[in-house]
């Protein structure tokens, strides 16, 4: 897996890029959570998923937002990291002119980020969005979302309570067009502690579902209990 750095609009940013095979594979790009709270693209969800995207042929990239790790820059409160997520999207696209499409995960933090990224990039062809924080987050940019997607958060998450994610859900789901795949995780606070196994394979049965791989429709609410 190798190590790149590449330039931001802040400096040289540190990511992990593996390379699909067919030149033609979709590039999915992994967002990390909260710069100020430990967050890096070393995370353990974000690696996992990853992988994840890996495993099923994409080519995949994982950066360090500025200021976090190797990569240059200070915090700038989503709006810079906002930029850094552009321009990485750019550098891979850059390298994959022939991708067909693409697909945004973000975690926490990282997942305000993909989903403004995804009213900008017409051709983000999905997202995974876990434990978004419309409570803390302004999520009025989503007029209209423009792809259908998961999110998913945990029924213990003490930092967004599930109310305000469902009010972002329910007003994503209005849309025609798209489809807003929710899952409540039984038991599972906002890092998804003891969980991440069971959350990536929630995310893993999505994606294989959206790439056609196993058989099953995309709901627009999930609940598991």
């Amino acid at each position: 897996m190798p190590e790149v750095i590449f330039n931001g609009p802040s400096g040289r940013l540190e990511g992990r890029y593996q390379p699909a095979d067919d030149k033609n594979a979709p590039i999915a790009m992994i967002l990390h959570p909260h710069p100020k709270f430990g967050g890096t693209m070393s995370n353990q969800i974000v690696y996992d998923l990853f992988y994840m995207f890996r495993e099923r042929g994409f080519t995949t990239f994982r950066f360090n937002f500025r200021g976090v790790g190797r990569s240059q820059g200070n915090f700038d409160h989503g709006h810079g990291e906002l930029s850094d997520a552009a321009a990485a999207l750019d550098w891979v696209q850059s390298l994959h002119p022939d991708s067909r499409g693409c697909w945004i995960a973000g975690f926490s933090f990282g997942a305000w980020i993909g989903m403004q990224l995804l009213m900008r990039r017409p051709e983000i062809e999905g997202f995974m969005s876990l434990a978004p924080q419309p409570n803390i987050y302004d999520f009025s940019f989503l007029a209209p979302c423009p792809s259908s997607g998961l999110i998913i958060h945990g029924e213990e998450d003490k930092v967004t309570p599930g109310e305000h994610v469902q009010e972002l859900v329910d007003k994503l789901s209005t849309q025609k067009g798209i489809k807003i795949t929710h899952i409540t995780m039984d038991g599972a606070n906002h890092f998804f502690t003891d969980q991440i196994d069971e959350l990536l394979e929630e995310c893993a049965t999505y994606l294989d579902k959206r790439l056609g791989l196993i058989e099953g429709g995309i709901e627009e609410t999930m609940l598991l209990r």
